[in-house]
């Protein structure tokens, strides 16, 4: 991707919500129109020498490189592909991994939703409403539960005010695009004092169907016409929030509702379209400069009302919902022999169902608690990190009234996963450094990994779970290298993960209602790939010129049998031309996919591609209000591309092309 983005690593492997010193600084920024760097803050004692590889974006990033998916907005970051189901779901892939084993959070809290369950279920947000999202790459389930061994991703904002602020702050952005037809608009409004503040917010954004470089056959009438679009690839978007806080001496309380609808073509069936809504209520709060053992405490409590109906030529035949809540408190304590940490708990509960033709996961209950520690050594040479997390899971199959294929599996399967880890940075001078971190983590199966049995179209199969599944287990590390002198710098991660009982979707030789069965095994695994990226200065005077480079690879074999797993990315290799002169900045850029050979048998091969990419942005300050133009041209040369990492590409190669060349044009104006 052409855009470039700040590399930090991390402590510790807990991703928080924005400390009180960004939201100074996001703060200053809107007042001042003056970007100012935020340090990621992504372990629970705020440090900035790291161990575990993380990536960020922020508002100009995502001003700049934001997409309708959060998978395609993180595209392209060392490490992270996207499931691409078409422009309006996609979730993001780190390091080969993807599904439950990438843990979203929101605000450091559960993003509950059923994205994980389907790859045409999006997630439930828009970064038109987002301050930052922060990226961990590598094993997190120390603090998060043994569903992020992939990683974690943080989609942070200020919905909830963390700090008090002064006066009245806003800011709002059009923008518009070529190849979709966009049309979006967002704004907040953030007003308050030292003793209570207030945030309110909200976005639209509707577009067409995406212009690809190739004629492709639709049926949405009955009659089959060809164009260059992607059918059924058309969506409508909208939401908002509202929020408080009250601030005292050593702490704050605050609570948020928010509201996320979207009604969205499903682009693998023309006639096929979601309608999904969800609400989530939180309450956050900490105290700190406590007597005793502990310094500060933080909790967070939340609901999420969650619900989709998918239909067909225009009537309801699906409805998915998932209600739950969801319980997270950390305690700081003071200094033990040098040591620094935290302490917490977590407890999360949800109730799934889906009612409907495509029903192919019975009603379920799950619940889990957990205990979690995270503990950091700062030394003269460095810091060493090290953690551990203990959970109890309780998964149970309600059946379905309507169907009796869920019958057989009524039941509780109960796990008890464990984890530890270990990290360490050594600094060998003040321009490098080596980190490396090992793990060993242990998730639990979801309910549909025990209890699927029904057609799946969107992977077009008949899906079938294993209540018998045992605990998904691997060990993983890393080892990186860092080196940063002014604007120069490099970063180099190798990891390696191997899985005793690494639970996927496989193929069987059996076929039911004219679809293939796919059964959900353990079977052993291995993932390893390596991670780089840089900056190189060519040229500063008045004005400054670098040069960005990025690369990454991963390989993932199915050692049972032998073969490569499916939707890994291929190799990738990027590099962009930055051009800055006072408020004006300017990048011209390429990446490089290479063709994706190694695949199981039943997936489709892809062959290589590159994309260019081009944007200038220009900062106009007039009066207290600065406006921050911007366009960007996407696919300059309209390539024609197929995903690697997206099952279309298998399963319906004929509607998934990526989207072709695109202009887009906005503005964001901010008081």
């Amino acid at each position: 991707m052409t855009h470039s983005f700040q590399h930090s690593a991390l402590a510790g492997a807990c991703l928080a919500a924005i400390s009180f010193s960004q939201a100074s600084a996001f703060a200053q920024a809107v007042t001042t129109g003056v970007p100012t760097e935020i340090v990621i803050t992504g372990n629970p004692l705020g440090r900035d020498q790291t161990t575990v590889p993380v990536s960020a974006m922020g508002r100009n990033d995502l001003l700049e490189r934001g997409q309708s998916t959060l998978g395609e907005t993180l595209n392209g970051l060392p490490g992270v592909s996207s499931t691409y189901f078409g422009p309006n779901a996609s979730r993001p892939i780190i390091r080969g991994l993807d599904g439950d084993r990438i843990r979203v959070l929101h605000n450091s809290a559960s993003s509950l939703d059923a994205s994980a369950l389907s790859y045409d279920h999006a997630v439930p947000l828009d970064v038109l409403s987002t301050d930052r999202i922060e990226v961990l790459r590598g094993p997190a389930a120390l603090l998060y539960g043994g569903s992020a061994v992939g990683g974690v991703v943080n989609v942070i904002d200020n919905r909830i005010p963390r700090e008090a602020m002064s006066g009245v702050l806003g800011k709002a952005q059009v923008q518009a695009g070529t190849g979709n037809d966009e049309r979006s608009l967002a704004g907040l409004v953030e007003a308050g004092n030292e003793r209570w503040a207030l945030h309110v917010d909200g976005f639209d954004r509707r577009t067409g169907d995406v212009r690809v470089p190739v004629s492709l056959a639709c049926d949405k009438t009955d009659e089959t016409r060809f164009a260059k679009r992607i059918c059924n690839s058309a969506s409508e978007s909208r939401g908002g929030a509202i929020g408080a806080s009250t601030f005292w001496a050593n702490g704050y309380l605050g609570a948020s509702v928010n509201s996320y609808q979207s009604d969205y073509g499903t682009v693998a069936e023309d006639k096929v379209t979601i309608g999904m809504k969800t609400t989530r209520y939180a309450l956050e709060g900490q105290l700190r400069q406590l007597p005793g053992w502990f310094e500060s405490v933080k909790a967070r409590l939340g609901h999420t009302d969650y619900q989709h109906t998918e239909f067909f030529n225009g009537g309801p035949e699906t409805v998915f919902s998932n209600k739950g809540q969801d319980l997270r408190i950390e305690a700081r304590h003071r200094p033990l022999s040098g040591w620094q940490g935290v302490l917490g708990v977590q407890a999360d509960s949800s109730r799934f169902s889906a009612v409907g033709d495509e029903a192919f996961a019975p009603f379920s209950r799950t619940r889990s608690q957990a205990l979690f520690v995270h503990e950091e050594l700062p030394t003269t040479w460095g810091q060493v990190t090290a953690g551990a997390r203990w959970e109890s899971v309780r998964v149970e199959s309600l059946g379905n009234p309507d169907l009796p294929s869920f019958d057989e599996g009524v039941g509780v399967k109960k796990f008890t996963p464990f984890s530890v880890a270990a990290g360490a940075v050594f600094k060998l001078s003040p321009t490098w450094s080596l980190t490396g971190n090992a793990a060993m983590t242990q998730r639990a199966p979801k309910d549909y990994e025990l209890f699927a049995n029904g057609p799946h179209l969107a992977t077009n199969a008949w899906e079938i779970g294993h209540k018998d599944l045992g605990l998904e287990k691997s060990n993983s590390l890393d080892a990186g290298v860092q080196w940063k002198t002014g604007p120069d710098s490099l970063n180099v991660t190798a990891f390696a993960s191997q899985f005793s009982n690494y639970i996927g979707l496989m193929n069987t030789l059996d076929v039911e209602d004219g679809l293939p069965v796919q059964l959900y095994q353990g079977v052993k695994a291995r993932f390893y790939g390596l991670e780089a990226s840089g900056r190189q200065r060519l040229w500063q005077n008045t004005s400054t010129l670098d040069f960005d480079w990025r690369a990454d690879t991963v390989r993932a074999t199915n050692e049972s049998t032998g073969e490569a797993l499916p939707r890994i990315a291929p190799m990738r290799l990027g590099a962009t031309l930055v051009y800055g002169q006072g408020p004006w900045n300017a990048k011209l850029g390429a990446d490089w996919h290479a063709a994706q050979k190694r695949v199981p048998e039943g997936s489709v091969a892809t062959g290589a591609y590159t994309l260019v990419n081009a944007s200038v942005s220009y900062r106009q300050k007039l009066d207290i209000t600065v406006l921050q133009w911007f366009a960007r041209l996407d696919n300059l040369t309209d390539q024609l591309a197929y995903s690697a990492s997206s099952i279309l590409t298998s399963t319906a190669f004929g509607k998934s092309p990526l989207p072709g060349r695109s202009f887009k044009l906005g503005v964001q104006a901010s008081f």
